[in-house]
């Protein structure tokens, strides 16, 4: 059988590789800035977007100090995942964390090469319009979601009232066994 970490460091490769290879041709191949907008369906853009920030474009900087503030926390969270999955043994949560490394990687990427993350997927129905996201946006959201269909699937270990473990309660601590035989 395939350890699930070998499968956690596959998705981290597939979902590195396909954003990558996605901003890469919509950058040089299409020249996404240079036709944007694209109506590529009804509700469904191609646009050109800078980032500066982190999802939704929070914690926005335009300084190189807040854009290596930035590629700081997204090389220590990486790690802390990295050492997380590291330890991991099921497959779902492997899978998790896979996909939020190679997101993060993707996205860090961006924000080394371009100072900015490279965003370009525009989806609106009627007037309302979601933010505008990549690939790494994408799998970093399924890996979240895949962490927390873990979460709430795994039971909670059986725990007992603090009163009928208390030794006020009159219940006395486990014995150890004690030899048979007499001395």
């Amino acid at each position: 059988m395939t350890d699930p970490r070998r499968l956690g460091l596959l998705a981290a490769a597939l979902a590195f590789a396909a954003d990558q290879a996605s901003k890469t041709w919509l950058l040089r191949g299409f020249d996404l800035p240079g036709h944007s907008p694209t109506r590529v369906a009804p509700g469904f853009d191609l646009v050109m977007a800078w980032n500066r920030g982190v999802s939704y474009s929070l914690l926005t900087s335009d300084t190189d100090t807040g854009r290596y503030l930035l590629i700081a926390a997204t090389l220590a969270a990486t790690v802390a995942l990295a050492l997380w999955l590291r330890r991991s043994t099921t497959l779902s949560t492997c899978l998790a964390l896979g996909l939020l490394i190679g997101g993060a990687l993707g996205n860090l990427v961006d924000r080394v090469a371009y100072g900015a993350v490279v965003d370009f997927v525009s989806l609106h129905a009627g007037g309302f319009h979601w933010y505008v996201f990549n690939g790494a946006d994408c799998a970093i959201t399924a890996g979240v979601v895949l962490l927390l269909l873990e979460w709430v699937r795994t039971p909670a270990a059986p725990t007992l009232p603090a009163a009928a473990v208390s030794p006020a309660a009159g219940v006395d601590a486990p014995k150890t066994p004690r030899s048979s035989h007499k001395r």
